[in-house]
């Protein structure tokens, strides 16, 4: 039987920052739909990529590009722990068998369990995925934990995730344009419902 997932087995997966019980759940794309995993080289070869509207070009960015997703996560998440000091993590951090919970029940799971929840999506491509797993987890999630949560996307992303997240749930949705503003953003954020937990009007969480 699965066992659990508890706010105490996501902090004992994390070092030690200044706040440990302070967990930040940062969710964005690994990876965003790129044609060059999916056609054959002699399919490519077949294809001006050159020649292409703007948004198709995109579909066949160089795959060191699409992996910067992660690494832009790893960025953030590394600033944060720094400072304001919060114990951010991502969802491979808590390193759970997708065979023992699969992997949006995690999320859930850690949506519900953490004292911020960050969508963070970046222009990368079409990130397609991203949008389905957000959804499923503010359909589960949005009504308790809604002032809890920020979607913060790159100024040039658009998705319907993204209206319904502002319509549906009433969500807060931030944009960015640099690397810097995201980070200013979700820092804001953190230290703002760090702070309501603390002098305001959410429940401290152990």
């Amino acid at each position: 039987m699965a066992r659990e997932i508890t706010r105490d087995r996501i902090a004992d997966r994390l070092g030690a920052v200044t706040y440990d019980r302070f967990l930040l759940y940062l969710m964005g794309p690994y990876k965003s739909f790129n044609l060059n995993y999916i056609l054959s080289d002699e399919k490519l070869r077949d294809v001006d990529i050159d020649a292409l509207p703007g948004p198709f070009r995109t579909l066949f960015q160089n795959e060191d590009a699409i992996d910067e997703a992660k690494a832009l996560l790893r960025r953030v998440q590394g600033t944060l722990r720094t400072d304001p000091g919060v114990n951010a993590f991502l969802a491979v951090d808590i390193d759970i068998d997708t065979d023992e919970i699969d992997a949006v029940t995690q999320s859930i799971a850690y949506a519900r369990h953490a004292n911020a929840t960050v969508f963070a999506v970046p222009f990368l491509g079409h990130n397609f995925g991203v949008g389905e797993e957000a959804g499923s987890i503010l359909e589960n999630v949005a009504k308790t934990h809604g002032d809890r949560i920020v979607f913060v996307h790159e100024a040039n992303v658009t998705s319907e995730m993204i209206r319904s997240a502002r319509t549906r749930w009433d969500l807060r949705v931030e944009t960015y344009e640099t690397e810097a503003d995201l980070l200013d953003t979700v820092r804001r954020f953190v230290v703002t419902t760090m702070n309501r937990e603390r002098f305001g009007d959410l429940e401290a969480l152990d």
